[in-house]
This record gives C-alpha cells, sequence and structure tokens, in this order.
C-alpha cells in the first residue's frame, strides 16, 4: 500500500464510512431508571394513569363547595361550618355538605362533594367554624385528575435521549425500569514508544499519552462506553494482539498514532493482517488530520487517528462520533453549530478541507467572534483547552475574510464564553 498516494476527500471519506457501516442502534436492554440517564429509549412510553391521579389542592385553605362561597367579601364574610380536616398523602375521611368546608394543604386530595378551595389568606377560623372573605369560582385553587397527564397518552417517544426531566416524568407515571438501547462499548488506546501513561515520572523524549484520555472522555460525551487499553508499542506483534483482543471486547475500536509516514508508522498494514476488506481509507484531504485511517474488520469499525492531540480529536468528531452516536441510537443529533464572525483573514491550505481550531468572544458590540488557535502545529497541547470548536474552510475556498460570518461546530454543547 502506498501511504496517501490518492487523498480522498472529506465528503468522499463519509460516503465510503456510512456505505460499509450499515449501523443502526445496538438491542434494546431493560435499565432501572437511576441508570437510564442519558440513555436513548427503545420504546414509546405510555401513561398507565392519570397525573395527578386524583383531584387535589394547589394551595392551603379550605375545601368547599364554590356556590357556597358567593356573596362573600371583606365586609361581609360567609360563614361555614368545618366538616374536618384533609391531610396529605392520606384519601379524604370528611364529607363536604352544602355550608361545609373542609381545612385542606396543598397536595392533599379533594373531599368528596368539594368543587374548590379557598386560600387561608381570604379565611379566618373562629373555633369550629370558618369565615370566607373572598369568593371562589368552581375548580379555582385545584387541579383535575389527568390534567397534567392523561392515562394512554404517550409521555415520551421511542428515540428519544433521557435527560434529567425524561427521567422525572418516568418516575412520575410510576416506571421502575425502561428500555433502552445498549452503550456502544468503544475500545481506546493509543501507540508509539514515545507515549507513557500520566502519572509516571517523564525522562527525557517520552510524553504523557493525552490522546487516549481526551478521545475516552469524547466516547463518553458521544453516548459510548470507553474501554481505556492503555499505551501499545510500535510492534507488530503487539498491535495484532490488542486490536484483536478490542475487536472481541468492543463494538468499535479508536487508535491514535502510527498513520503516518515513519518507519513505525504500521498501523494500517497491520490492520490489514485482521480480516476482510480491512483498510478503507488512508489518507484524507483535510488539514489536520490528513494521515486518518479507517478499517473495517468483522463487521466492526477502526478509526486509526493521527498522534497529535488536535487532529486526532478533530477527526473523532469529523468522522467516529456520528457512528458511535448512531450506535447509541443518536441517529438525529448533529454537532451544535453556531453563527459568529472571523476576526481575522483565514486561508486554507491546498487543496485540502482546512478546519480552524477557533475560541469564541463577545466584541463590544456583542456580536459573537470566532478567533483562531494559532499554534501553527497541530499538535499543541494548548489548543485543546482553548477551543470551543472549529470552523471549516473548503477546498475551493481561496481565504475567511474578517468579519465574515462563518458556522463554528461546537467541541460540546455548554460553552462559557468570554466578553
Amino acid at each position: 500500500m502506498i501511504m496517501f498516494r490518492e487523498l480522498l476527500s472529506l465528503d468522499e471519506a463519509r460516503q465510503i464510512i456510512q456505505w460499509h457501516f450499515k449501523l443502526k442502534p445496538l438491542g434494546a436492554e431493560t435499565a432501572l431508571l437511576l441508570e437510564a440517564y442519558n440513555r436513548v429509549l427503545a420504546e414509546d412510553v405510555v401513561a398507565a394513569l392519570d397525573i395527578p391521579p386524583f383531584n387535589r389542592a394547589t394551595v392551603d385553605g379550605y375545601a368547599v363547595k364554590a356556590e357556597d362561597t358567593f356573596g362573600a367579601d371583606e365586609n361581609r364574610p360567609n360563614k361555614l361550618k368545618i366538616s374536618g380536616t384533609v391531610n396529605i398523602g392520606e384519601p379524604p375521611k370528611t364529607l363536604v355538605k352544602q355550608g361545609t368546608a373542609a381545612e385542606i394543604v396543598t397536595g392533599a386530595p379533594m373531599p368528596k362533594g368539594a368543587d374548590a378551595v379557598v386560600m387561608s389568606e381570604f379565611t379566618e377560623r373562629r373555633k369550629d367554624d370558618v369565615y370566607v372573605y373572598r369568593a371562589v369560582a368552581k375548580d379555582e385553587n385545584t387541579m383535575k385528575a389527568g390534567a397534567d397527564i392523561q392515562k394512554g397518552e404517550t409521555v415520551l417517544k421511542k428515540g428519544q435521549l433521557l435527560g434529567s426531566r425524561e427521567v422525572g416524568v418516568l418516575a412520575a407515571v410510576g416506571l421502575k425500569k425502561v428500555e433502552v438501547y445498549g452503550i456502544p462499548r468503544v475500545a481506546v488506546f493509543s501507540t508509539g514508544t514515545e507515549i507513557i501513561e500520566p502519572g509516571e515520572e517523564l525522562p527525557l523524549g517520552k510524553i504523557y499519552d493525552i490522546n487516549a484520555y481526551s478521545l475516552s472522555t469524547a466516547v463518553a460525551e458521544s453516548g459510548g462506553q470507553p474501554l481505556y487499553s492503555g499505551v501499545i508499542q510500535d510492534d507488530m506483534t503487539e498491535l495484532q494482539a490488542t486490536l484483536k483482543q478490542a475487536l472481541a471486547s468492543a463494538d468499535m475500536v479508536i487508535t491514535s498514532g502510527g498513520v503516518s509516514v515513519g518507519p513505525k508508522d504500521i498501523m494500517p498494514k497491520v490492520l490489514n493482517t485482521l480480516g476482510k476488506p480491512g483498510v478503507i481509507i488512508c489518507g484524507i484531504a483535510i488539514k489536520p488530520g490528513k494521515p486518518a485511517t479507517v478499517a473495517l474488520i468483522g463487521g466492526k469499525p477502526v478509526f486509526s487517528l493521527p498522534g497529535h492531540p488536535a487532529s486526532a480529536l478533530l477527526v473523532f468528531h469529523l468522522l467516529a462520533r456520528p457512528i458511535i452516536q448512531q450506535m447509541a441510537g443518536r441517529s438525529s443529533e448533529k454537532i451544535r453549530g453556531v453563527k459568529a464572525y472571523a476576526s481575522m483573514r483565514m486561508f486554507p491550505a491546498k487543496g485540502r478541507r482546512t478546519c480552524v481550531m477557533v475560541n469564541l468572544k463577545r466584541d463590544k458590540s456583542n456580536r459573537l467572534l470566532a478567533l483562531p488557535i494559532l499554534t501553527g502545529l497541530s499538535g499543541a497541547i494548548t489548543t485543546l483547552a482553548k477551543a470551543d470548536g472549529f470552523l471549516e474552510i473548503t477546498e475551493n475556498q481561496q481565504f475567511v475574510d474578517a468579519g465574515e460570518e462563518v458556522t463554528v461546530q461546537l467541541f460540546r454543547d455548554s460553552i462559557s464564553i468570554q466578553a
């Protein structure tokens, strides 16, 4: 194989990936409610009961027949006999007849015979009587059974991502378990004799493993479960063994390093020894990230990303992230983009789609500016910390001018933008 003889465009690479990976969500499984957070529903959820399941008071006061309060005002209150008390969490033990009222608290079920609640602020209790100083209409200060959710109503739909609010809805309709799609397991490891684990003493010539940690976190952010496999040396036998084990235990594999043109960049060769069709992409006309390699082995995708940290993370977001999301059932989820204005003129690499890492800032007129991170090196570590996202300059575009509106694709949904 001649490395990078014919570079694919980014669009061509995406088409090849979609053609080879006929992906769909993993099989459904049952998860306890507290374990369902950030998972995707594999079924519609239909309410088996009304919410609330009974008519209830929405204020503290007295449950009454509304007609018994008509004409009441501050100068001429209506006097009602107290028939009893209704507590929250208990069935009512009193009946409200004409001329009577029952003391009630917020959330308690309405007693039989009552059709409204007078707020405590508009009443005065004198022994066994209550004086009402303000009239109420029928159903005032009450919530009807089913007013929030009706029995038989579809409250959540298949394919919906479960956040804190959705989990609350599931609890409200009485579910303890729910059917969700499986979490794709993604094996992640770095390669290179110069890489060592964080926490160890750093000898001259060595660097700490950045990629496996940033990529593992990116996998989790995409809805997958990262399986960290450590640092692997640039050795054919060791790489083959690690990849075989990773493919046996995971649904997908992500590696970094060993895909350029140096004597130890043997990852494409190793991948082609493990099964057909093997490597399907070897080099993409993008900057940074040209050496990116993609393989299909035993029906499972392997993304071998460049060793430079910023390049690896960028290619992950462009190519690997959508695959993990599809496997997790998040097929409709896209990288969030925001409109901003270029803070300076930016030029692409000749013949390649160029992705410029940027951070976002507000100017004095509150416009959102995209400021390129001018490290000059795709592997600069500060790029990872500073970048809010990236903008793309297409192959046939000469430059992006200062002040031109651009779309910045965000690395995360929530960012803090400086003024």
